[in-house]
C-alpha cells in the first residue's frame, strides 16, 4: 500500500473536529474562544476549524464551546472524524503545541531559579519570601499539571519540563533550609 507505520498509527486516532463561524463584532467573542480552545489544548486546521484527539473529556468541552459559540449567535458542528492522510502530520501538530507549552514552563523555571538566585544575594531569608515562592512553585506545577493532561500523544518535552520542576523543589527546599536557619528554626 505504500503507507509508512506512523500514518497507519495515525490513521488510527479519532479526532473531535469543532467548525465554527462566529459573528465580526464584538470582537472580545472571538478572542474568547480562541482562548478556550487553546486551553484545551486543540491544534487549529485552519481558520475556525480546531480540532482535538477524541475523548470523553475532550468532546464534553467542545460541546459546551460549540453551545457557547450558537448562544452567541454564531454556528458551530462538532465532528468526530479518523484521519485518512495527514494523520501524522496532525499529531506532530498536536505533539509540538504541547512542546512549546513545555518549553515555556522550562523558561518560567529558570526565572524561579533567577528568583531564588535574587533572594540568595539580596540575603532575603523570610517565611514571607518563602512562602511567596512556594505559591510560585505551586503555580508552576499547576499548569504543568494541565500541560500534561492534554498530552493525549506523548510530546517529548515532557521529560524537560519534569527535569525543570525537579530542580525548582530542590533549590527551593535549599532556600527553605537557609530561611529555617536565619529564623532560628534550623532542622
Amino acid at each position: 500500500m505504500g503507507q509508512n507505520a506512523s500514518e497507519g498509527q495515525a490513521q488510527g486516532l479519532r479526532w473531535l473536529v469543532l467548525v465554527y463561524k462566529i459573528p465580526a463584532e464584538p470582537t472580545r467573542l472571538r478572542a474568547g474562544v480562541w482562548r478556550k480552545i487553546k486551553g484545551m489544548g486543540a491544534i487549529y486546521l485552519q481558520n475556525s476549524v480546531a480540532a482535538l484527539p477524541a475523548s470523553t473529556t475532550a468532546e464534553r468541552a467542545l460541546r459546551l464551546l460549540r453551545n457557547e459559540i450558537v448562544e452567541m449567535g454564531g454556528t458551530a458542528s462538532l465532528l468526530d472524524a479518523g484521519v485518512l492522510g495527514g494523520g501524522s502530520e496532525m499529531e506532530d501538530q498536536f505533539n509540538a503545541a504541547r512542546d512549546d507549552e513545555y518549553e515555556e514552563i522550562v523558561d518560567r523555571c529558570e526565572d524561579f531559579l533567577g528568583q531564588i538566585e535574587k533572594e540568595y544575594r539580596a540575603e532575603h531569608f523570610t517565611y514571607a519570601e518563602l512562602e511567596e515562592n512556594d505559591e510560585d512553585l505551586a503555580k508552576l506545577r499547576n499548569w504543568f499539571a494541565k500541560v500534561e493532561a492534554r498530552d493525549v500523544l506523548g510530546a517529548t518535552g515532557k521529560a524537560a519540563g519534569v527535569s525543570a520542576l525537579e530542580r525548582c523543589a530542590k533549590v527551593l527546599d535549599e532556600y527553605a533550609a537557609r530561611v529555617y536557619a536565619e529564623e532560628g528554626e534550623g532542622r
